[in-house]
């Protein structure tokens, strides 16, 4: 095969004819496709439709991965707080994910409604997604991923874990589960 390669030049030169080498080159890695601008995201949202992250532009956006299950799980009641508290320069997403011993089991329908009737939710929820591991969705290849969020890199290690994007979609803060929504160690850069 080396050989032939070698020889097409030479044997094209001879004939007048003309060679395209197409090499086996893998594709790019999901990673490598992803998105450099946070505001060129998309997620299916809960109920089908699509969220894309270019509506948001000019307010934070904080992203969690939530479960049903997890003793986490009442930070839904602050993150809706939060939520309404700065409604205007403020949108939370809730990803939800069953990567953490299974705390998420139920389908869209049944999370839609645990979050509706146990904790009021209103902002918006996506469809469950994968936050690390091969099947990661690409806002948190973009989230976790310095190379392609220029900020820094982070690896999601439980449910509710959150970042923070900034009006300018720029990755400014990530904050462990055990921060709670309305600690002051994140509601102060969003009072600004």
């Amino acid at each position: 095969m080396k050989l032939l390669l070698t020889l097409l030049p030479f044997l094209g030169w001879l004939t007048g004819a003309s060679y395209t080498i197409h090499s086996s080159i893998p594709p790019a890695s999901a990673v490598e496709q992803a998105s450099a601008s946070f505001y060129d995201l998309t997620v299916e949202d809960i109920d089908g439709g699509m969220l894309q992250m270019a509506d948001f532009k000019g307010r934070y956006v904080l992203c969690v991965n939530v479960a049903s299950k997890c003793g986490y799980t009442p930070q839904y009641k602050d993150l809706q707080a939060l939520s309404e508290q700065f409604s205007d320069r403020l949108v939370v997403i809730g990803f939800p994910c069953n990567q953490f011993l299974g705390q998420e089991p139920g389908d869209n329908t049944e999370i839609k409604g645990f979050c509706e009737k146990n904790y009021g939710v209103t902002f918006p929820l996506t469809t469950k997604i994968d936050v690390k591991g091969k099947d990661q969705h690409p806002i948190y290849q973009w989230l976790t991923t310095q190379e392609i969020n220029g900020s820094s890199s982070h690896e999601v290690k439980w449910n509710f874990y959150k970042f923070l994007v900034n009006p300018e979609g720029k990755l400014i803060g990530v904050y462990p589960s055990k921060v709670k929504p309305l600690d002051t160690e994140l509601t102060s850069i969003i009072q600004g």
